[in-house]
């Protein structure tokens, strides 16, 4: 016979009947209307499948036939529930993990936001959490991306355009910011005077009247660019616009040793690591003396972290690196050139990179002391221009 339908649900057993009457047995059940399959011979006696139903109602037909049977296999979802049922606190175990993981997959765990330079990230998180977007939020009660994103570009200014998307548990949020015009100062009426001794080099007056000319000997505060425009009767003040250079000699006394001390790192090293507990640190490897003569110790703490969450708990690392001690010795030759090229940089530094060394000049020089003393006097070209507002009476 045929197996019945839905026998795995209903559930099925495999019978081993052995005795004198076996086939008188399997023709009793036929009779009976009892549903059999897979019937075969098996030792001195005969294998078949039944229904789970069916196997309590054989007893009667057993002892009518003088037949033995004995279950060898058991199938179907009554017996695997009843094997479940016997573990019930894992199968329960099972189903909080499910259930757990299920919700978790449902939350809304990260929000990055890309794209934003003028506007701030925290600016752009306010918004998104008035409309209901924010860590640990179920994902079912946000809105549809289409909505957020029109919602959030009518809330955040300077904003031409928000993309909202969603990815499992995290949510993106891109941002395309509106070119904004850029917003000149607002100046008052000046003048450009100069802010040190010098001869004018270089002039030119963008906004504004000229008052000085080339190779003229100006002193400090002298009005260069005039922000007055016009006679006595009829003056108008304006923001004085323009660039002036000049040359101005910077004097320098300079002072370089002929022998310095240093050190360097010779390579070796020896690392020592710890587990950091809170304020305690347990040391794991590394023990034993570096038998370093000069050393130094650079440490870095590399703690775990949970999203922006610091735990107090981590590894802390011990770099002792051996050092040893290095003296050079300079020519006058080279702490001459030495000096000379500090004061150079300096005068870069101070009056910008756009100033030319036009000569230099030693005035004095005199090795004293293991040290080279000097006195060096710059001719620079550079920006000589202050602003100066103008007061009206």
């Amino acid at each position: 016979m045929k197996e019945p339908p839905l026998s795995s649900l209903r559930g099925f057993v495999t019978l081993h009947v052995t005795g004198p009457q076996v086939e008188k047995f399997i023709n009793a059940v036929t009779e009976a209307g009892i549903v059999i399959w897979d019937v075969r011979p098996a030792g001195n006696g005969a294998s078949l499948n039944l229904l789970l139903d069916d196997f309590f109602v054989l007893r009667p037909l057993l002892k009518k036939t003088g037949c033995r049977s004995r279950v060898t296999a058991r199938y179907g979802l009554p017996f695997r529930a009843a094997r479940l049922w016997k573990r019930k606190f894992f199968a329960a175990g099972v189903l909080l993990f499910g259930i757990g993981l299920l919700l978790l997959s449902s939350m809304v765990w990260t929000i990055r936001i890309e794209g934003n330079n003028r506007i701030a990230s925290e600016d752009i998180l306010q918004a998104a959490r008035q409309e209901g977007v924010y860590p640990f939020q179920w994902i079912w009660r946000m809105n549809d991306p289409d909505k957020l994103s029109k919602a959030l570009t009518s809330e955040l200014p300077g904003v031409s355009w928000v993309g909202v998307q969603r990815t499992g548990t995290s949510v993106k949020i891109q941002i395309v910011e509106s070119d904004q015009p850029e917003k000149k100062p607002l100046l008052s009426p000046r003048h450009l005077v100069s802010r040190t001794d010098a001869v004018v080099s270089e002039i030119y007056a963008e906004q504004g009247r000229p008052v000085v000319s080339r190779n003229t000997r100006v002193k400090k505060g002298q009005i260069l660019i005039s922000g007055t425009l016009g006679d006595e009767e009829n003056m108008e003040s304006v923001v004085a616009k323009g660039e002036v250079k000049g040359l101005v000699w910077h004097e320098y006394n300079i002072e370089v040793p002929l022998k310095r001390s240093g050190s360097s790192y010779t390579g070796e090293r020896k690392d020592r690591t710890y587990l950091v507990l809170g304020k305690w640190a347990i040391q794991l490897w590394g023990y034993g003396v570096s038998g370093f003569t000069e050393s130094r110790t650079l440490t870095e703490h590399d703690p775990l972290t949970w999203r922006s969450f610091q735990l107090p708990l981590g590894l802390m690392t011990e770099k002792e690196m051996e050092v040893r001690s290095t003296t050079d010795t300079l020519t006058p030759e080279a702490a001459r050139q030495e000096g000379i090229t500090g004061a150079k940089n300096d005068i870069l530094a101070r009056y910008g990179t756009d100033s030319t060394i036009k000569s230099q000049k030693i005035l004095h020089e005199k090795k004293d002391n293991g040290k080279v003393y000097m006195k060096v006097l710059f001719e620079v070209e550079e920006r000589i221009t202050e602003e100066l507002p103008i007061v009206n009476n």
